[in-house]
C-alpha cells in the first residue's frame, strides 16, 4: 500500500470483505510466497480479478506488488482512485496508448518492484484464458532476473460476472504456480502460449 493511514485502514477493510464474501485465499503449490522480485501474471475473468490475487498475497509482499490496471476503469471515480493509487499502488495504463503503453509497468521493475499483469487485456468469459498480449513477453525480455509466476484465479468469472453490481458469496481462490523459465532465443508467439499453458494447466488441477 502507497497511502497513508487511511488508505491502510481501507486496504485492511478491502482484504476483510474479499475473505467475507468470496474467499480469495492463496494456493501456493509451484513457489513460496517469498520476496523476490516477481511479475504475477494471470486469467481475467472479472473486475474482482485484481483485488483477488493482490489480497492473497501476504503484507509483506502487498507493499511491494504493483497491479497493472486499465486507467479507464480504475481512474474514472474518486473512490475507484483511492483504491487504485492509494490502497493498491497500482501502475494504471492506458489500453490504448499510441506510445509505449508499458512504461509505467518498466518504471515499477525499473525500481524494484514486483507486478501483477493479465495478459490478455481485457476480461474473457471463456473457461480457459484467452490469447496472452505481448506485453508480458516485452517486460520478460527487459528484465530477466524478475521471476515470471502463472496465477489461476478460480470461480471469478461467477462470483462477479460483467454487468453485476455485487460479488456473488461464491468461494474463489487464487492459485500460484511454478515460476516461468524464459529464453531470448524462444518465439514470442511459442513463449506467450506457453505462458497461458502454465496458467491453463493450473486451473485444470484444481478441477481435478
Amino acid at each position: 500500500m502507497s497511502g497513508g493511514p487511511i488508505a491502510r485502514l481501507t486496504g485492511a477493510v478491502l482484504v476483510g470483505a474479499t475473505r467475507l464474501l468470496v474467499g480469495g485465499h492463496a494456493r501456493w503449490q509451484g513457489c513460496a510466497p517469498e520476496p523476490r522480485q516477481r511479475i504475477y501474471f494471470a486469467n481475467h475473468a472479472s473486475h474482482l480479478d485484481t483485488v483477488i490475487l493482490w489480497s492473497a498475497l501476504p503484507p509483506s509482499l502487498r507493499r511491494t506488488t504493483h497491479p497493472v490496471a486499465a486507467r479507464d476503469y480504475w481512474d474514472r471515480d474518486p473512490l475507484r482512485r483511492h483504491v487504485a493509487r492509494d490502497v493498491l499502488g497500482a501502475v494504471l495504463v492506458e489500453r490504448r496508448a499510441r506510445r509505449d503503453p508499458l512504461g509505467p509497468c518498466r518504471a515499477a521493475l525499473a525500481a524494484g518492484g514486483s507486478l501483477i499483469l493479465f495478459p490478455e487485456g481485457t476480461r474473457c468469459g471463456g473457461a480457459e484464458p484467452g490469447a496472452f498480449k505481448g506485453g508480458l513477453h516485452h517486460l520478460a525480455r527487459e528484465f530477466p532476473v524478475v521471476e515470471l509466476v502463472p496465477v489461476h484465479l478460480d470461480n471469478l468469472s461467477r462470483a462477479f460476472p460483467k454487468g453485476a453490481i455485487l460479488p456473488a458469496p461464491i468461494v474463489c481462490s487464487a492459485t500460484f504456480g511454478a515460476p516461468l523459465g524464459f529464453d531470448p532465443a524462444e518465439p514470442k508467439h511459442a513463449f506467450l502460449e506457453r505462458a497461458r499453458s502454465a496458467v491453463c494447466a493450473l486451473g485444470r488441477r484444481i478441477a481435478t
